[in-house]
């Protein structure tokens, strides 16, 4: 598979009860300029769960995988701040991390709510295609992504990591952005029909940070 792909880095995850402030602190003024300063990275989103969960859905553009296992990445995740330190053992539940590689993506536009799929076991990727382009000529969606994990072979277990305790992961997802919640709502709907074994999720987006790079 072409490593020209984008990068995906996506994150699942919920925060102790009472630890939502320390959770907002570490992401907006230490975390997202942190990642985004790594050579490679392109763009961070984080989101909020309207439906389904975990409560968080965070995710980075990279130029491609292999900036994900990349020294100056690999030197972030091997030295945690104080602030992470202290995130990652004490406020991070149910943390579902996975890197993937974009494989396919339809519309250039960019919505305010997310509906996600994810999938435990890989369907046929052209299904997914199949269901990205029919939710797309929808002129209520404005894009619509298909995420396929990389290997966890290829990525060694950080400090990060092992602060957590472990991460679950996904084998595929797909990512459809919308103009409105509603739409998502519909839409979440109708994927969940489609994909009845997978998780589905709405999502608005909080906040976005593009590399200055």
């Amino acid at each position: 598979m072409s490593e020209n792909l984008p990068g995906i880095l996506a994150l699942f995850n919920d925060v102790a009860p009472g630890s939502e402030s320390d959770y907002e602190t570490w992401f907006q003024t230490e975390h997202l300029a942190e990642r985004l300063a790594v050579p490679g990275f392109l763009i961070g989103r984080r989101h909020e769960a309207v439906s389904g969960s975990p409560r968080y859905f965070n995710y980075y553009v990279t130029q491609s995988v292999d900036v994900l296992k990349s020294d100056a990445y690999l030197a972030r995740l091997g030295d945690p701040t104080p602030m992470t330190r202290k995130v990652m053992t004490a406020v991070f539940k149910n943390m579902n991390r996975t890197v993937c590689r974009r494989t396919y993506r339809a519309g250039q536009m960019a919505g305010v709510a997310v509906v996600t799929v994810r999938f435990d076991r890989k369907p046929e990727e052209a299904q997914m295609i199949a269901a990205v382009d029919a939710m797309s000529r929808d002129t209520a969606v404005a894009c619509g992504e298909v995420w396929l994990a990389a290997s966890p072979a290829e990525f060694p277990i950080s400090a990060e990591e092992r602060l957590r305790g472990g991460d679950r992961k996904i084998e595929a997802c797909i990512v459809v952005e919308t103009l409105r919640v509603s739409d998502a709502e519909k839409i979440a709907a109708a994927l969940a029909g489609k994909f009845p074994d997978a998780e589905v999720g709405v999502y608005r987006r909080l906040c976005e940070l593009r590399s200055s790079n």
